[in-house]
């Protein structure tokens, strides 16, 4: 390929993976201790870290394949949280003010939880309580208000035993504000495939990856982020295979990646994973994917039996795509022509194509156009409905799938609630419940009362930081369940309540529970890990809460506590879940049903995949805000949680930091390593350190959630996903 903005993969002077992340994890494993470590990564319980998932019943190393090792650095990073000390109580006789003067980092690593923690509106402290303090007073704090003016979130972190039973008793309490995380990442995801195949989640299997010849990777970085999915990528590559990357930001780890389970490519230097690599411009993606669409047109490269027999809307589609100039493509996307044309050859010569994307397609203010963009050349070629071919969204958090199929979201479908009331015998709310942005809004607005948060860091997850401060301390009570701490429960409570609540991690539950993949996979998990003596499950906090909140309820929260009860109550109210009900005594893990296509049969109201058009978006740029801001993740994080401040894959030593074209570095006068300062509409990042990479002009890179103080709470209208990933700036040297 010959364009300024897409090259072949080249040697770089970085290198994903190798020696440096074998030696963070030694380092890490000595930290928490080899026997510790070992107990907690050989154990039957699920992986902690990204949806792909492993662990389970084939044990804590081990994929569904029965690949081993399959353990990675997210992984490792995910247990040193887990297996911390407790923190000293005399920690709390500091202000919350003080906590505030620690870092992401800090904060995480001052150890775990053990203890219910209690704030007073007027108090600047928190203050160690005894259980059934904070019990009682939770549940006086929600029958103290109206349920509309309540919500209830939970992260990917949580099971699907404590994510049903959240949902189940926020519904019986009276309100369908019931949101997760995914509103925040892959949402967009969900509205997008629902519209093309009528189902909402990944259509292909972990073996389907491993039988393809040609895979995607769109606006995703897993080199950081799934790292296990780059030993897909190479075994793709060693197979003859092709993967094809289009991100702004030439990521080294998807240029070349020294795999650690395998010798080879370690011994090697590093195996080259992307055959193609391409560099549109933020926020470009869907003109570009429209410039593959138009190439494989033009040159008859699709499936007109697939397309005539399995699909509605071709023809509308073609001539949207026939009407769309090459200029107005190219001059969108930055992307010549003939490299647009190489793309669409490339894609050609596949037999088994996957499409895998992450929130680089997501976050924007037309993610689910992106994404049903990414679909629409799916069935371009017929790649959809068989066997190693198919759309493969890469979730985030291990169980943030599992959590939005048992109900953790704010709208179900009618026989879903129906088949509820059956089960519960009470009669539940049908009132529009509001995604995870829409309650912030709605208590910025000081419409919310009490709101309850498990797991995750609302208050970093969400867009412009000030705002979100605000809106969070506008909630006179709040409760978090959680592991450790984070700078989200000591922000946004400046003047109101709050209880923070110290929760079992996964491997420490009293009873067994249960995880969903991205690849509709769920696991069994054992538990049973004893490591503090003043935590308690999630299932355990909730029922309690039910039992004093609703007391006429009809519904045994006593009973629920007992999760072979709660997995009852899920197969039988759960489209494709039946399985769920015995598999703590069968041990049987299972695919959900009706999900994976390996017959072009889909669950739209015709049967046929459904194409879609779409209008390319506005140039959001401006002479005020010239540029277009990305946040990023770095290595050393895994969502909001920060393991390290540096970035090996990128060479950053901080994460106050700007990532930029050299070129646009020069124009401005400045040098790598100088301080600039970021401006957006809605604040300001001063005197952060500029760093050269390899990313188009115009184009700058930021680390989420510090970058926060510069997002809009702007959305798209489709998925209520806020925009973290097309951010108008402008940057300026420091003085």
């Amino acid at each position: 390929m010959s364009s300024h903005n897409s090259t072949p993969a080249e040697p770089i002077s970085i290198v994903g993976g190798g020696p440096k992340k074998v030696l963070y994890t030694l380092k890490t494993v000595a930290r928490i201790g080899l026997l510790n470590s070992a107990k907690a990564l050989n154990s039957k319980n699920t992986c902690k870290a990204c949806g792909l998932g492993m662990g389970g019943q084939r044990g804590g190393m081990t994929n569904e394949k029965d690949e081993f090792p399959s353990v990675c650095n997210k992984s490792i990073q995910a247990q040193s949280t887990d297996i911390q000390a407790p923190i000293p109580e005399d920690l709390f006789t500091h202000t919350l003010d003080d906590f505030k003067q620690l870092s992401a980092y800090e904060i995480e690593h001052l150890g775990r939880l053990n203890t219910p923690l209690f704030k007073s509106a007027d108090g600047n402290k928190y203050t160690p309580v005894s259980w059934e303090f904070a019990l009682d007073k939770m549940a006086r704090s929600f029958a103290a208000t109206h349920a509309e003016r309540t919500f209830f979130y939970s992260s990917g972190r949580s099971s699907n035993e404590a994510g049903f039973v959240l949902q189940l008793l926020a519904r019986l309490y009276g309100t369908n504000n019931v949101n997760n995380c995914s509103f925040y990442c892959h949402q967009a995801t969900g509205v997008g495939l629902y519209n093309v195949i009528g189902t909402s989640t990944a259509t292909v299997s972990l073996e389907d990856v491993g039988n393809c010849d040609c895979i995607f990777v769109i606006g995703a970085n897993p080199s950081s982020n799934h790292p296990r999915f780059v030993h897909q990528l190479k075994n793709c590559r060693e197979r003859g295979g092709q993967v094809i990357v289009i991100n702004p930001a030439k990521e080294p780890g998807l240029v070349r990646f020294a795999v650690p389970k395998s010798a080879k490519s370690m011994f090697s230097g590093g195996t080259w994973i992307a055959s193609e690599y391409v560099q549109p411009k933020i926020g470009s993606d869907l003109a570009l994917l429209k410039g593959i669409a138009k190439a494989l047109l033009e040159a008859q490269h699709i499936d007109e039996q697939f397309i005539a027999q399995h699909t509605d809307n071709f023809l509308v589609f073609k001539q949207d795509i026939d009407n769309t100039s090459w200029q107005t493509i190219t001059t969108h996307c930055g992307i010549d022509q003939e490299v647009i044309q190489q793309l669409a050859q490339a894609y050609a010569k596949a037999e088994r194509a996957i499409f895998a994307w992450g929130m680089g397609i997501t976050h924007h203010l037309h993610g689910v156009e992106n994404v049903e963009a990414i679909a629409n050349l799916a069935l371009l070629r017929g790649m959809l409905g068989k066997p190693a071919a198919g759309l493969l969204p890469l979730r985030g958090h291990s169980n943030v799938q599992g959590i939005g199929t048992v109900g953790v979201k704010p709208i179900l479908a009618e026989d879903v609630l129906l088949q509820l009331e059956k089960h519960t015998g009470a009669q539940l709310p049908r009132s529009a419940g509001m995604d995870t942005l829409a309650c912030l809004t709605a208590a910025h607005e000081g419409k919310i009362d009490a709101a309850m948060v498990m797991g995750g860091n609302l208050f970093a997850a969400t867009p412009n930081s000030h705002w979100a401060q605000q809106a969070l301390d506008k909630i006179p009570f709040k409760v978090y369940l959680t592991t450790t701490l984070n700078l989200g429960h000591v922000t946004g409570m400046e003047t109101s309540e709050a209880l923070i609540l110290p929760v079992t991690a996964r491997d420490e539950e009293w009873q067994p529970t249960t995880q969903e993949s991205m690849f509709n996979y769920v696991r069994l998990s054992d538990g049973g890990i004893n490591r503090l003596h003043n935590v308690k499950p999630e299932v355990e906090i909730l029922c309690e809460l039910g039992k004093r909140l609703l007391p006429e309820c009809p519904l045994d929260f006593n009973q629920l506590k007992q999760h072979d009860s709660i997995r009852a109550a899920i197969a039988a109210t759960i489209p494709g879940l039946s399985e769920l009900k015995d598999i703590a005594h069968t041990k049987q893990e299972f695919t959900i049903q009706n999900r994976l296509l390996s017959t072009p049969e889909f669950a739209t109201k015709n049967g046929k995949a459904q194409f879609q058009t779409n209008v390319l978006p506005e140039t959001i740029t401006n002479n005020d805000f010239p540029f277009v801001l990305a946040s990023i993740r770095s290595e050393g994080q895994f969502n909001s949680i920060i393991y390290e401040e540096t970035d090996s894959y990128r060479g950053t030593n901080t994460r106050w930091s700007v990532l930029m074209n050299k070129e646009d570095i020069q124009a401005l006068g400045v040098a790598a390593g100088d301080a600039v300062t970021l401006r957006s509409a809605q604040g300001e990042m001063k005197a952060v350190t500029v760093f050269a990479f390899d990313v188009p002009r115009g184009n700058v890179l930021a680390y989420y959630p510090e970058a926060n103080v510069l997002i809009a709470t702007t959305y798209d209208p489709r998925s209520k996903t806020p925009a973290f990933k097309s951010v108008p700036v402008q940057v300026t040297p420091c003085k």
